[in-house]
């Protein structure tokens, strides 16, 4: 095996993320560019993707619209648009109009369920459309690598494939290639490593050993093999395993029929008629999709999940092949369970994703057959994925953790995409609360744009629905000051012009990961600690303005964390009277009162008994410091609050704060 290596691509490195594809495409389905895709055009489409929010590209950075063309290699690769037709293979004539959308990017378009997605992507990895050394046939990737895996299993008793094999020996090979040999050499790569004491040494040398056939960088050996490992597993067949792969269980007699590793002899022209109309599976045949239904029904028993398709009909494939994903979606969801209560035990991993996600994204290696990943142009879905497990490791939700989330997962539980708009992120409800968690990525002064209004919305629906109390968390790398001020207010008005005031408290992602580490460290992690932090942190949303109370939530988190540590309380909190403007008090001798204004002493400039008016807020002037019982005043500065004015029926008295209010004739409501 001395000639020359190719690495084959399934995807593109401009375009990491299959998951994104779908999205881009149905833009463009709608653009004015269908079948009008090259020259010009190309930055023209580019500067549109980037105007719809589908790429980011950042102050034109690339005029030259290669994105544009990643994009298109994509959508033709998959058989969503008319690839162009060379002049030896044939005529664009005999496939249909360069770049135009065909039959099966149609379909692509209607695909609504993950499921359905990657069906789509099976149909197309399945089509042997890439050349063999020899020039004159083709192979697929997917089909030879399954061979491999295969081979692999019934050797070994598994079908893994660590990332280096996949690496050295994976995109690497195909079908010119003896199978046996190519699993000899995983074999003995595997054998050789695991006697290494030193893994990642051993790594660099295996590379530089097989790069000398390889006439580019050796860095594309592991680059390459992320991302087409990534647009492998999206087939369906496929999932994670460490960092490498393995077969799906229930997809195992898909996998055994994919499997073909002979090299087709077919005209590349055959091929891409077969890719652009929907290419066959082998589910379409009625005995294999029986088999394949027969399979997993099996594996549901062996593991006692409970399940019903006695209303539906299996006559013919498309029939079983309904039943089956009816029974792989029940599947799904008592995996998913499953995952839900390991987070308890993930916690830690969690806090790393937390921390890559404070950074803008970026990669954390434990070692070399572990790592994470939050890829720096998928912040906002891996956002709302580490909160959601977090949720999860916090625990006791009586919903189910598919309800929870508004995103889509793939086979390994990873962020497919974030969730689209119309509701909450997270709704995580417990037996005596609901907490609504609503994340973003923004943190520019568009950010209380973007979010004031839908959280406050989503939060406000989230009432009415709840008959229990609901507290919004608002969870952003950065808190602009504006988007704290729209949520000290937290008004809203829901239908019929009824007044809701929202309880929603803006967290920082590090104040938040703050508090979730101190709960697990301290063995405490509960939900009502986090309903005990939000109502702490609003106490004084009343009185501070919104820089004040930023910096009150900021050591509300710190305190509340020091608490976990030694069980004591950072200052006597019982004592804590804080006095809202225009709050009503009731007084043992005097009656129902109601405050109307606040005596202040400002020693600095020698003002004593300054009278403020408070029925409805402190003047402009003058603004709550963050301890909520001290004043600055733009012209006298610091000062101390000495008494409230109180208003009763009969009586305007002054009382003495906080003594006064600390005393049981004193009911503030």
């Amino acid at each position: 095996m001395s000639e020359q290596i190719k690495i084959w691509l399934v995807g593109n490195t401009g375009l990491r993320n299959p998951n994104r594809i779908q999205e881009g495409f149905s833009v463009y389905a709608n653009s004015p560019f269908v079948g009008n895709l090259r020259d010009e055009n190309e930055v023209a489409f580019m500067n549109f993707l980037n105007e719809k929010g589908i790429i980011q590209n950042e102050d034109g950075k690339d005029e030259s619209g290669s994105h544009a063309r990643k994009w298109r290699l994509m959508f033709a690769r998959n058989g969503f648009i008319y690839p162009q037709v060379k002049k030896k293979d044939g005529t664009q004539e005999d496939l249909g109009a360069l770049d135009d959308i065909t039959p099966f990017g149609r379909s692509f378009l209607k695909a609504d369920t993950y499921p359905a997605v990657q069906e789509c992507y099976l149909r197309a990895m399945s089509v042997e459309q890439f050349p063999m050394p020899d020039g004159k046939q083709y192979f697929s990737p997917l089909r030879w690598l399954l061979a491999i895996m295969l081979e692999l299993e019934k050797r070994t008793g598994s079908s893994e494939l660590s990332r280096i094999e996949f690496a050295l020996w994976g995109h690497t090979t195909n079908p010119s290639y003896d199978l046996n040999e190519v699993v000899d050499n995983i074999l003995d790569l595997r054998e050789r490593r695991v006697a290494a004491p030193a893994k990642r040494p051993f790594d660099k040398k295996e590379i530089a050993e097989r790069g000398k056939n390889y006439d580019k960088k050796a860095d594309n050996f592991l680059d390459y093999s992320d991302m087409n490992m990534r647009y492998l597993r999206i087939s369906g067949v496929l999932q994670r395993k460490g960092r490498g792969l393995i077969i799906v269980p229930t997809k195992h007699v898909l996998a055994e029929k994919l499997a073909k590793t002979t090299a087709s002899a077919e005209p590349i022209i055959e091929q891409y008629k077969l890719l652009c109309n929907g290419a066959p599976l082998p589910t379409d045949n009625l005995e294999v999709a029986k088999s394949l239904l027969d399979d997993l029904i099996k594996q549901m028993k062996e593991r006692h999940i409970l399940f019903d398709i006695s209303d539906l009909p299996l006559n013919t494939p498309a029939e079983i092949n309904i039943a089956r994903q009816r029974l792989e979606n029940i599947l799904a969801q008592t995996d998913e369970i499953q995952y839900a209560n390991d987070q308890c035990n993930q916690w830690e991993e969690i806090r790393d994703y937390m921390t890559l996600l404070i950074k803008g994204g970026g990669k954390l290696v434990y070692d070399e057959d572990n790592a994470i990943e939050v890829p720096k142009d998928e912040t906002p879905a891996y956002l709302e994925w580490t909160l959601w497990r977090a949720a999860l490791a916090i625990d006791h939700m009586v919903n189910k953790p598919y309800e929870v989330r508004g995103f889509k997962l793939d086979s390994d539980f990873m962020p497919v995409s974030a969730a689209g708009g119309g509701k909450g992120d997270l709704y995580c409800e417990f037996s005596d609360f609901t907490i609504l968690t609503e994340v973003t990525m923004s943190t520019s002064s568009r950010q209380e744009a973007m979010e004031g209004e839908p959280v406050r919305r989503h939060v406000s629906d989230a009432v009415l629905k709840y008959d229990k109390p609901v507290y919004g968390m608002f969870i952003a790398v950065r808190i602009d000051t504006n988007t704290a001020e729209t949520f000290r207010h937290g008004v809203w008005y829901a239908k019929g012009d009824v007044k809701q005031r929202l309880d929603i408290v803006p967290l920082t992602l590090a104040q938040f990961q703050k508090y979730f580490v101190a709960m697990f460290e301290a063995n405490k992690a509960a939900p009502e600690k986090l309903r005990d932090l939000i109502l702490k942190c609003e106490s004084r949303r009343d009185i501070l303005e919104a820089p004040a109370w930023k910096q009150y939530i900021d050591t509300t988190v710190s305190e509340k964390v020091l608490e976990f540590g030694d069980g004591t309380k950072i200052r006597n909190l019982a004592k804590e009277v804080i006095i809202p403007p225009g709050a009503v008090v009731r007084h043992a001798v005097f009656g129902e009162g109601q405050v109307v204004g606040v005596i202040a002493n400002f020693p600095e400039k020698n003002q004593t008994e300054v009278q403020l008016p408070y029925l409805r807020a402190l003047p402009d002037e003058v603004s709550y410091c963050p301890d909520g019982k001290t004043l600055f005043h733009e012209r006298f500065g610091e000062g101390k609050i000495a008494a409230f004015m109180i208003v009763f029926p009969n009586h305007i008295m002054n009382l003495c704060y906080p003594s006064a209010f600390e005393k049981a004739p004193i009911l503030i409501e």
